[in-house]
């Protein structure tokens, strides 16, 4: 599950990192950049020795750019990073963007709401904090399954 307690959740200070689902190691990636040169090589042998072949080679390698490059693209969009952490006073929300820009938010424990929009948010099962006036949203990366037990988790914990 894309998210994790690192400080058991029972204890005063709690801690929970969230982070996107990465479903491709760098191994996959590069096996399967490699896979799909050779399938897109595979209609050319019959042009070998051919100068057609050198026609279509620019071409070949264009489209293996293009899916290499877009595979990137998605690689580091994909490099958010959420902490959530509670202490007996405070709980506090630093998001990470892909871009390295921090975003904070803190507030009085005891002043925190946890809010679920099954379908008015931006995504189903969405979920926001509320606390200083300010309502900041959580794991929206996520898929629906791990936000509502998420949801969950985040209820139970701020109880205690």
């Amino acid at each position: 599950m894309p998210y994790k307690w690192i400080t058991p959740p029972d204890t005063s200070h709690q801690q929970m990192r969230l982070w996107p689902h990465q479903s491709l190691s760098p191994r996959g990636f590069a096996g399967f950049i490699l896979a799909t040169f050779v399938m897109i090589l595979i209609p050319t042998l019959a042009l070998l020795g051919t100068t057609l072949l050198w026609g279509l080679l620019p071409f070949v390698l264009l489209a293996v750019a293009g899916i290499y490059f877009a595979l990137q693209s998605n690689h580091k969009s994909r490099q958010i990073e959420e902490l959530l952490t509670l202490d007996p006073e405070t709980a506090r929300l630093v998001h990470t963007t892909p871009k390295g820009e921090v975003k904070e938010w803190q507030c009085n424990r005891y002043w925190v709401t946890i809010n679920k929009y099954a379908t008015d948010g931006p995504v189903p099962q969405y979920i926001t904090l509320r606390g200083e006036g300010r309502e900041v949203e959580i794991g929206t990366f996520l898929s629906e399954e791990e936000r509502i037990a998420l949801y969950d988790d985040l209820q139970r914990s701020l109880r205690q």
